[in-house]
């Protein structure tokens, strides 16, 4: 197979399109985990849907797989491969909202980050990630768990249309009413049927949150992860907070002396007035003493790029996930004695808890099941030096091994590394087989096979 990139493939392109040998190639062929280490064939900065059925009908033409970069933040690196056409939509990231409407339709490329700032200013937002520097689509697509999960629901539960190129390069809509199997699918089933190049969004009133993280002893961990568990239960749905274990970073609010400690901590989103988040804050500390905390009223946004700095690209990742149905004892104590080894200060655990509105929606509305979980635990190993690969992944294994008997089958498809690529069924359950039947509808000789990937 040849791998020059005919004249004609650049002539029909709006967007750069970069080979290797160019100037730019370095850079391009590389996502976020610097574990991955791929050459593609070319790189397309797609400047719009047109361009995206370009590369989709080249790779096609030419027998390679398509690898769809927004955000770049795939842990497998799903964003690129050796000899794929990388579809890299991050140039495509225009937002248009809707106030009235409560709606806004963003560009596949876009950040939570944009996307955020874009809503904020009419006072709204839906659910996105906890980094701002995610891709609203890969976290769409997956199903999206964040902040605003307990009272919004999920992202894909937001997701009220969506502007696909398909394997044969049409463009279609998506939606109820439109194109509905494929919808479904796309609610949770991952990047599997085609490129998403524009999502329309319902939109939630959320305007100054109240939050931040409140930080304590490890001592203190099993009384604060068995009051959350106990708390979470019945907490306003308004309220998003996540128990976590991570090292202290050199930040103004942490005492000089604890910096580079590991703590348990407390992260609160709460979408409300600061008298109501602040009294739901105060039960925190009254199971314990914080050593340091930074919690307060800000805008949404503010608490999305708040732990920005600990994602910068280039680290090495490893990550694993868990569904939890019940956060039991055994499941605590697996956490207090893993949690606190965390090794280095860009790696953590986050529970999430994911019952209220996520409960509201039936297992089989979309392709998102795992409606019966209450939290989704991610292990998420990063660091920044390769020669630490082997003590790092082996955290996260061991950790994940530990608390595996108190988990659900499968995972979220969001956290998985590359090694879970033989759990795709785990991961959607009594929804992998409606899954495969809309794979053949639309993408029967699998082009969009570099994820985590539906068989045909």
């Amino acid at each position: 197979m040849t791998t020059q990139v005919p004249g004609t493939l650049a002539d029909r392109f709006r967007g750069q399109v970069i080979r290797p040998g160019d100037p730019d190639y370095e850079e391009a062929r590389h996502v976020y985990n610097a574990m991955i280490d791929a050459r593609p064939h070319v790189v397309i900065r797609c400047a719009g849907t047109d361009d995206v059925v370009a590369a989709v009908r080249y790779a096609t033409e030419t027998g390679r797989a398509v690898a769809v970069r927004g955000g770049g933040h795939s842990v497998p690196g799903f964003g690129t491969a050796d000899d794929a056409v990388v579809v890299d939509l991050s140039v495509m990231q225009a937002v248009d909202v809707d106030p009235a409407a409560r709606t806004a339709s963003a560009g596949g490329g876009t950040t939570w980050g944009r996307f955020n700032d874009a809503t904020a200013a009419s006072g709204q937002a839906t659910t996105g990630g906890i980094i701002s520097t995610t891709g609203i689509g890969g976290l769409t697509l997956g199903g999206g768990i964040g902040y605003l999960s307990r009272g919004a629901g999920l992202s894909c539960d937001n997701l009220v249309a969506a502007e696909v190129v398909t394997a044969d390069g049409r463009v279609v809509t998506a939606d109820e009413d439109e194109n509905a199997d494929l919808f479904w699918a796309l609610r949770g089933g991952g990047g599997n049927f085609g490129v998403v190049t524009r999502f329309t969004y319902r939109l939630h009133p959320v305007d100054q949150i109240y939050g931040g993280p409140v930080f304590f002893e490890l001592a203190d961990a099993p009384a604060v992860l068995t009051f959350y568990r106990e708390f979470i239960r019945e907490a306003p749905r308004e309220y998003g907070g996540f128990p976590a274990f991570q090292i202290a970073p050199p930040l103004p609010f942490v005492p000089e002396a604890r910096v580079g400690e590991p703590f348990v901590a407390v992260v609160s989103c709460y979408n409300g007035s600061a008298e109501e988040g602040e009294r739901i804050i105060a039960g925190l500390r009254e199971v314990a003493a914080p050593v340091a905390e930074h919690v307060g009223p800000m805008p949404y946004p503010a608490l999305n790029s708040a732990f920005d700095p600990l994602v910068p690209p280039g680290l090495q990742h490893y990550w694993k996930a868990a569904f939890v149905t019940e956060l039991t004892d055994e499941a605590i104590a697996a956490h207090v004695e893993h949690g606190a080894r965390v090794p280095v200060v860009n790696s953590t655990m986050h529970i999430y808890p994911i019952n209220g509105a996520v409960h509201d929606v039936a297992p089989d509305a979309t392709a998102f099941g795992h409606r019966d979980a209450h939290f989704a635990t991610v292990i998420a190993g990063m660091w920044p030096d390769p020669a630490d690969n082997e003590a790092n992944t082996r955290w996260v294994r061991d950790y994940h091994a530990a608390i595996a008997p108190h988990s659900q089958a499968g995972g979220y498809t969001n956290f998985a590394s590359a090694d879970d690529a033989g759990k795709v069924a785990e991961n959607y359950g009594a929804n992998y087989e409606r899954l495969r039947e809309v794979k053949r509808a639309w993408d029967p000789g699998n082009l969009f096979r570099l994820n985590q990937n539906i068989a045909p």
